[in-house]
């Protein structure tokens, strides 16, 4: 595997295309919806690419599978090693459990008890850890040391390339679009995407929440912010954002929008209104972006990546009763 530190090179929609092929028998081809009154509300028109309905729940297993595939194709033998708030634990886990090999995923004390589940239900081995990412990261490091083979959650091209073909389908199936918006956290999603996007000549916008805008505050600074303490119910992007990811994203990537956590909970909310689809807060910051700047994309024709759905309803009525 590639040293995750290593940022001297960065894949391009050739080999995202290239992973799309590697994984297309493994991964669903989630399907894209729209609601015209939901357009005439926001004033645009939005395609939603349901990456939520993808295996694990989450777009993670598109990048987890990816890497898993190749380690066969390079011949690397071995158990696999990551860290991950959730999403990428459980698709890391479903998909090295596939290829015959154990995941052991680090995971903040604090992480989602349904993520937690998730991933032991799909066969990873957890190690608990302190919220934090120094933590996360030392925790990995550790397995490493051990012999496990890391699988980075973000800062990877295996990864990117993986994630950038949820991208990849949703261009192919809604064609003519001008703006494609994804969430950011470590930024797997949004680099693949962008990659993607900027082959294609559509504009790629991110969106992340006020308590997490890591990603915002280092484009501001025009350098990644190397810590960062996020305070937000999107619990799948509070990584700081890895260092090709922001590379990329500097380079391709023309605006991080921040949202509020009560916009989040109305999004959240309005998306279950309009398709009666329950989503995680991570997965809403997009909607709640596009909401939230009218005149940015009035007019305009958005596709959106819906990231993942992996909340139980008891957490996602409490926090949607929130709303002022």
């Amino acid at each position: 595997m590639q040293d995750p530190s290593d940022n001297s090179e960065v894949p391009g929609a050739i080999e995202i295309r290239r992973a799309h092929e590697r994984i297309r028998g493994s991964i669903r081809q989630t399907p894209v919806i729209s609601e015209q009154a939901l357009d005439e509300m926001l004033n645009c028109r939005v395609f939603f690419k349901c990456e939520h309905l993808q295996r694990t729940g989450a777009f993670k297993f598109r990048g987890a599978s990816n890497a898993i595939a190749l380690l066969g194709e390079r011949n690397t033998k071995g158990d696999v090693a990551t860290h991950s708030s959730g999403n990428h634990g459980a698709a890391l886990a479903l998909a090295a459990s596939l290829d015959g090999r154990k995941a052991h995923v680090v995971m903040p004390e604090n992480a989602s008890p349904i993520k937690i589940e998730a991933v032991r239900r799909y066969g990873g081995q957890i190690h608990l850890c302190e919220p934090t990412q120094a933590a996360r990261e030392a925790g990995l490091a550790r397995l490493v040391a051990d012999g496990h083979l890391a699988i980075p959650p973000y800062d990877h091209n295996d990864i990117i390339c993986g994630q950038g073909t949820a991208a990849l389908e949703l261009f192919q199936q809604q064609p003519d679009l001008e703006i494609v918006v994804a969430p950011v956290g470590g930024g797997g999603l949004i680099s693949g995407t962008a990659l993607v996007a900027s082959d294609a000549g559509v504009i790629t916008m991110g969106a992340e929440p006020a308590g997490a805008a890591d990603t915002a505050a280092s484009l501001k600074q025009g350098k990644r912010v190397e810590s960062f303490q996020p305070d937000t119910i999107a619990d799948g992007l509070r990584a700081l954002v890895g260092v090709r990811n922001f590379d990329i994203i500097q380079a391709h990537v023309e605006q991080v929008l921040t949202v509020s956590e009560e916009e989040i909970r109305e999004a959240m909310r309005l998306f279950w209104q309009t398709f009666r689809m329950l989503i995680e807060p991570s997965s809403a910051v997009t909607l709640a972006a596009i909401a939230q700047n009218p005149d940015l994309f009035a007019g305009r024709k958005l596709g959106v990546i819906i990231s993942g759905a992996n909340i139980d309803p008891a957490d996602w009525i409490k926090l949607t009763s929130e709303i002022a």
